[in-house]
């Protein structure tokens, strides 16, 4: 759906009330409402900005981010939302802040909101502490703006956690749907979420489970497939079932990549390390065991060696649907003979793919935008109409 005028009607329909001055956390703690008004927000954003319409709905403000994590897309679609609705941009870079010296998260989330109308924050490597703290950047901000300390409080967007990368996977749903020509035909879909070989250690698994925790609410059929060893979160597992048990449609995990992928519509191929292991480093940590860090490290590496045919290749392309299922990856990939020896694609099939791949790259600016824009506007579909009406131009024209 491109029609400015049916999205903003898709946004009017749906309930999202209970958006307006709440925070985006994970997926599963959205309304099929809330996840469906996203999608169309995000959209009805980027019909204004092709039509050269200023989406600026701020005048002043700042949206701060706070990276825990290294990153490309995230780092730069957050800066690029916020510019988008006319927020200034500050990144908190927590080696060059006070945290060090004993500052505490009250106390930094406090200092930072002064004038922010958002944080972004990235913070995925240790098992139950990225949302973790996250909920106490949000409940710190909530204190001080009780308390009359802060004019306005700042909402959170969950930029990744440990559990889920809700900016990732919607991005990666609408793009989708819009290969699938709308959202009502991923009913029937087989949609694989499938663990790579990578010569790297310890990536996050929220990629994975956020994938099966928001693909199975739309009746397609997801299917996990990884190596024994690999498994994801239980809990997001448990979702996964459920969601696919009230949306008509199937959850699957596999332990061979070529069942996964027979007659496959849609593959996204990326390494994660086993649950299990990460909960092993997140303990290690908070004992200070960075030599039991660096020997797991060296065994989970050893580990991801015996699985180097777990790849996408052309071979493994050629078993989907007509051989031709839409090939996906948040990005960065490990391409096989080009950022890697070995890897988890193939450098022909990445490079078959890469018009698309950036495509899909290209949603998550406007998802970010969508989810800020909906925390701050009680009626986001009337503010969407007078954007448009106001028609201010983004660039002036060349007369």
């Amino acid at each position: 759906m491109t029609d400015f005028k049916e999205l903003v009607n898709v946004i009017n329909e749906k309930d999202t009330s209970k958006m307006f001055e709440n925070d985006f956390m994970q997926t599963w703690k959205k309304s099929d409402d809330e996840i469906r008004a996203t999608l169309a927000m995000a959209d009805a954003l980027r019909n204004l900005r092709e039509r050269n319409i200023s989406t600026k709905i701020f005048d002043s403000g700042l949206g701060v981010s706070i990276f825990r994590d290294n990153s490309t897309r995230t780092r730069f679609s957050f800066a690029s939302a916020c510019n988008m609705l006319g927020l200034a941009i500050q990144d908190l870079d927590e080696k060059k802040s006070q945290i060090s010296h004993g500052e505490t998260v009250r106390e930094t989330a406090t200092m930072i909101s002064f004038m922010a109308d958002v944080i972004g924050i990235r913070d995925d490597m240790y098992i139950g502490k990225g949302a973790a703290y996250m909920e106490e950047v949000i409940e710190s901000v909530k204190d001080s703006y009780r308390d009359g300390i802060l004019e306005q409080r700042p909402i959170l967007v969950d930029l990744q956690d440990d559990e889920d990368h809700p900016t990732q996977a919607l991005a990666d749903l609408n793009h989708i749907i819009h290969e699938v020509g709308g959202i009502e035909n991923l009913k029937g879909k087989k949609i694989v979420m499938s663990w790579a070989y990578s010569p790297s250690y310890g990536k996050p698994l929220s990629v994975a489970q956020g994938t099966i925790g928001l693909m199975t609410r739309f009746g397609a059929d997801v299917v996990l497939a990884h190596p024994e060893g690999y498994e994801v979160m239980p809990e997001v597992e448990e979702l996964a079932h459920k969601y696919a048990e009230e949306s008509g449609g199937s959850y699957a995990r596999t332990n061979d990549m070529k069942e996964a992928f027979t007659d496959a519509d849609v593959i996204i191929c990326k390494s994660w390390a086993p649950f299990e292991a990460m909960e092993k480093r997140t303990q290690l940590y908070a004992e200070g065991d960075f030599d039991g860090i660096d020997k797991l490290e060296k065994e989970l590496l050893a580990d991801n060696g015996k699985f180097k045919d777990w790849a996408c290749t052309e071979e493994m392309m050629n078993l989907t649907k007509d051989g031709k299922a839409l090939y996906m990856h948040p990005l960065p990939a490990d391409i096989t003979g080009v950022s890697a020896e070995e890897g988890e694609v193939d450098a022909s099939v990445f490079d078959r793919y890469r018009d698309e791949l950036y495509r899909q790259a290209s949603n998550k600016p406007y998802v970010i935008a969508a989810m800020i824009f909906l925390s701050k506007f009680k009626d986001p579909a009337k503010m969407l109409e007078q954007l448009e009406a106001r028609g201010q131009e983004r660039k002036v024209s060349e007369k």
